[in-house]
């Protein structure tokens, strides 16, 4: 059973000196917090969120049905990362679109809309940002910083930045830089939204409209890479929805039989043209999820988004020699990863483990035989929720 959550905000007038050289004033941050803060401010475990994700992290929204955070599963009362322990705070990042100042808000200067206008931000940009609210907080050291995927890059810088001011590091399906390949994948998605006729060159707010094609289109490439082949072929395999093509084109043949014959053919305006072309059921899944994304995602948000994991590569300043660049870190370590994640593998997590090693840190490793892809780190796996709840037990017993 899910808890409550009540959303904050915190404005920050003073600017925030970006990586870019740039800066950004009055923007406001919002943020969740789950637990009690103990009498010495020893028990904050900091969430950072991946790519779509928000500051929403546990529990329901009351009055809201289907609200719960997106790590509801992990943390909350009793749960792996335990409330009761521990303080949990999830913090939306800048250039966000869930209540952090973005691209769909006005810039302070002018009173339009930022669009295209809103500055470049990085993994280490909001890893500033999520300090000075700590600062508010009057949080001086966390016990952890937790997350998965861009999240956990977000640990990972974390440990580097301000290395004094966090015990633990918890990096989930997550890696040091992305690979080419990922880069690859994210400029595609990129693509396809930028070379949509109503994107407006960013400034799509000041003609009343929003590029869904492309958000739907991007949003379909990044599904395929979080799910594993297995995953897809077990949930959907080469299944055929009931027959949509217009009557007057002819109909689809049985699963499992080969082209129709008889009657009028379905030709390619058919397939290229038609609503209702939607034949494997893969099809209608990856198109739902394009929908609902394109429905609630800002546009900016996911091109600022996937340009600062583009970004991320704390090793680029020492040679690309990863040992150099954590030197810097004095956490405890817990790095998890799943053997069928593709995107962010479990060789990835391994580097990082070794760079740790050898600069002789306190690293604890779990590779999960989970057949759910780079998705894993948000579902529920029993030895996966093991390795946390004991982690994090250990964190609330150094504290006792």
């Amino acid at each position: 059973m899910s808890f409550i959550a009540t959303p904050q905000t915190m404005h920050f007038a003073e600017p925030l000196p970006l990586q870019s050289g740039a800066s950004i004033r009055d923007y406001t941050l919002a943020y969740e917090t789950y637990g009690t803060l103990n009498a010495d401010r020893s028990n904050a475990v900091l969430v950072c969120h991946a790519l779509n994700a928000s500051h929403h992290v546990a529990g329901s929204y009351a009055g809201q049905p289907r609200s719960e955070g997106w790590w509801d599963n992990m943390i909350g009362p009793g749960k792996s990362v335990d409330t009761n322990q521990f303080f949990v705070i999830g913090v939306n990042n800048l250039g966000s679109c869930f209540g952090s100042t973005g691209p769909m808000h006005r810039h302070p200067d002018t009173g339009e809309v930022y669009g295209a206008d809103f500055p470049v931000v990085t993994v280490e940009d909001w890893v500033d940002a999520q300090a000075r609210l700590l600062d508010r907080l009057g949080i001086t050291q966390l016990a952890a910083v937790k997350g998965g995927s861009l999240g956990g890059m977000q640990a990972l810088s974390w440990t580097l930045q301000y290395p004094e001011r966090m015990r633990h590091a918890v990096v989930v399906a997550s890696a040091p830089n992305l690979t080419a390949e990922n880069i690859a994948f994210n400029e595609v998605a990129r693509r396809a939204i930028v070379t949509d006729p109503d994107f407006h060159g960013g400034h799509f707010y000041r003609h009343g409209v929003i590029p869904k094609r492309g958000l739907r289109i991007a949003r379909m490439i990044g599904h395929i890479t979080y799910l594993s082949d297995d995953v897809m072929n077990e949930k959907f395999g080469r299944s055929l929805r009931a027959p949509t093509l217009p009557a007057s084109r002819g109909s689809l043949p049985p699963e499992g039989a080969g082209p129709a014959r008889g009657g009028p053919a379905p030709d390619l305006r058919d397939y290229l043209y038609s609503t209702q072309d939607v034949e494997f059921q893969i099809e209608s899944y990856l198109r739902y999820q394009g929908d609902k994304f394109s429905d609630y995602f800002d546009a900016n948000t996911y091109l600022l988004i996937t340009r600062a994991l583009d970004y991320f590569d704390p090793a680029r300043a020492f040679g690309g020699n990863l040992t150099q660049a954590l030197a810097r870190a004095t956490a405890k370590f817990l790095l998890v990863s799943f053997t069928t994640d593709w995107r962010f593998s479990p060789k990835r997590s391994r580097e990082i483990v070794k760079a740790l090693l050898d600069n002789r840190r306190d690293v604890s490793y779990a590779e999960i035989d989970a057949p759910h892809g780079h998705d894993a780190f948000l579902l529920d796996d029993a030895r996966y929720m093991s390795v946390m709840r004991s982690y994090f037990d250990s964190i609330a017993k150094e504290q006792a």
